[in-house]
């Protein structure tokens, strides 16, 4: 299958990612081995400007945009961590840059938004709400060059910058566990494995309450859903995206699905072992390896810390399922 996305696309992008972020750590935790039986490492996308991967992305779609689209402008659809390195990287390419994030988005994600430059429009009771305005009004009225969370072959290049960097620090994982939300990290991380190390199982890892892109790979059956039941914005994905269901239709290997509980724990663990902060969808592949340790014994297993973007209120549940196990 020509797929749009390929390895020589990610290395095109990371001189430009490069040259505005330096590599992130790739470091085991001696106790959350232990935990979890196995030889495990975090790849901290968490230490990036925006608290996220996805920023790689927006770096590489942002130098390569041309004449035209840097003048009329960009408009995004986003919870957070796509609409943040957008508009980090908008603002590092002096282009102007609208987003549209659902209403009761996440506040803190908003605010670091229009902090690094943004416009926010609220609208939509959820995602893809947002979305279906963006394309059906914003773009219409603003003639400025959409950018998709996931069907963006420059996008999906410049995330997939962070699993080259994993396997210059690692070159023989067995598995890499990473985040579902349209995809955008899985096929990075799958293009690069199956390139350098095609013995490298890519597993991606959705929330239980927002399966629709796990259930389509699955059945390979389009399927999508009226609403979404997850405290992880950055996976609370009703409607899959062509692209990314390409690739991982052909490149991906399993997808599993966690609880938003099982996620809770694992932003616990995690905090509480490496006093680093992980938000929902940036700890689910940690709960993977919680979850289904047994099928890791005995393999190098890389989960990707995808964003550390947490809702702060979320923190005190969070603490007391800690402290009552």
């Amino acid at each position: 299958m020509n797929l749009p996305a390929h390895y020589q696309h990610v290395i095109e992008a990371l001189p430009r990612v490069h040259q505005v972020i330096r590599p992130t750590l790739l470091r085991s935790w001696p106790m959350l081995n232990k935990l979890l039986g196995f030889e495990f490492y975090l790849k901290h996308e968490n230490h990036l400007p925006v608290g996220a991967f996805k920023v790689r992305g927006g770096i590489n779609l942002a130098a390569t945009l041309t004449d035209e689209e840097r003048s009329k402008g960009l408009v995004a659809v986003s919870t957070g961590n796509h609409g943040q390195s957008l508009a980090f990287a908008s603002a590092l390419e002096g282009v102007n840059l609208t987003i549209v994030v659902p209403e009761g988005n996440n506040p803190g994600k908003n605010e670091a938004m229009r902090g690094l430059g943004a416009t926010l429009i609220e609208h939509g009771k959820d995602y893809d709400g947002a979305k279906k305005y963006v394309e059906e009004v914003v773009m219409k009225e603003s003639g400025a060059r959409y950018v998709h969370s996931a069907n963006e072959p420059a996008l999906i290049a410049g995330v997939a910058t962070y699993a080259y960097e994993i396997f210059q620090d690692l070159p023989d994982p067995d598995t890499i566990l990473v985040p579902i939300g349209l995809g955008s990290g899985v096929c990075g991380t799958a293009i690069v494995a199956k390139h350098l190390r095609p013995a490298t199982q890519v597993i991606g890892v959705q929330a239980e309450g927002a399966p629709s892109v796990v259930e389509t790979w699955r059945t390979k059956e389009w399927t999508t859903a009226d609403s979404v039941n997850t405290f992880a914005e950055g996976i609370a994905t009703r409607v899959p995206a062509e692209m990314t269901m390409d690739i991982m239709n052909e490149l991906m290997d399993d997808a599993l699905l966690v609880s938003d509980d099982d996620m809770r724990r694992a932003v616990g663990h995690i905090l509480q072992t490496t006093h680093n902060l992980a938000e929902g969808s940036g700890a689910a592949s940690m709960a993977a390896a919680i979850k289904y340790r047994d099928r890791f014994v005995g393999k190098k297993v890389v989960g990707i810390l995808s964003g550390g973007n947490l809702d702060l209120k979320e923190l005190p549940r969070i603490m007391q399922m800690m402290n009552s196990n």
